[in-house]
């Protein structure tokens, strides 16, 4: 059985992804009369049950405050959907970093440990580059920008070189006092 509609207007844009699923004989046929009280598709039904279900699941038993939060509330409440995937991985990272796959916690520790994506400043001390790590400290335009390298990285389709780099430690120009005072003017 496929699921979803696709639409082509010139452009060719998918409105929902197809899926395929498995559902015995007897699943497909409640399905089947569910979607018929409903006046649905079955595919139809079918996405309608699965957005319901978002309320079921639970991703977090104790928000701090005593509730528990759902698929559905974590969107409400975290914005887990965006159009761009780098937007996507970044907000399950901050939120919800026990439910990364193994390839996007590659990419997330790509992303966190590369200090030309985050804001931040020079220590005095040593002029090294120091940043934290935040969705208010990231600069989301140089992400988008190097999303595909920091994929590609991670999937070890391209070497690592290929990250972008930053000036690790600044170096001061020297004082006055350290220029030679026989220079002619």
């Amino acid at each position: 059985m496929r699921l979803g509609k696709e639409e082509n207007s010139g452009i060719s844009k998918r409105r929902s992804e197809v899926v395929t699923v498995r559902l015995d004989p007897r699943l497909k046929y409640l399905g089947e009369i569910a979607a018929r009280k409903q006046r649905r598709t079955l595919s139809g039904y079918i996405e309608w049950a699965v957005e319901k279900s978002l309320e079921l699941v639970i991703l977090k038993e104790n928000d701090g405050y005593g509730n528990s939060v759902s698929v559905s509330d974590a969107q409400r409440n975290y914005n887990l959907w965006d159009v761009e995937e780098s937007e996507r991985l970044i907000r399950l990272a901050f939120n919800f970093p026990e439910l990364l796959t193994y390839e996007e916690q590659l990419v997330w520790r790509l992303i966190r440990d590369n200090g030309y994506l985050w804001r931040g400043h020079y220590s005095k001390s040593d002029g090294r580059w120091e940043w934290s790590i935040g969705e208010d400290k990231l600069i989301w335009e140089r992400l988008r920008e190097n999303w595909e390298i920091f994929k590609g990285v991670a999937a070890n389709e391209l070497p690592g070189e290929k990250l972008p780099t930053w000036v690790r430690t600044k170096t001061e120009p020297p004082s006055l006092s350290a220029i030679d005072d026989d220079i002619p003017f």
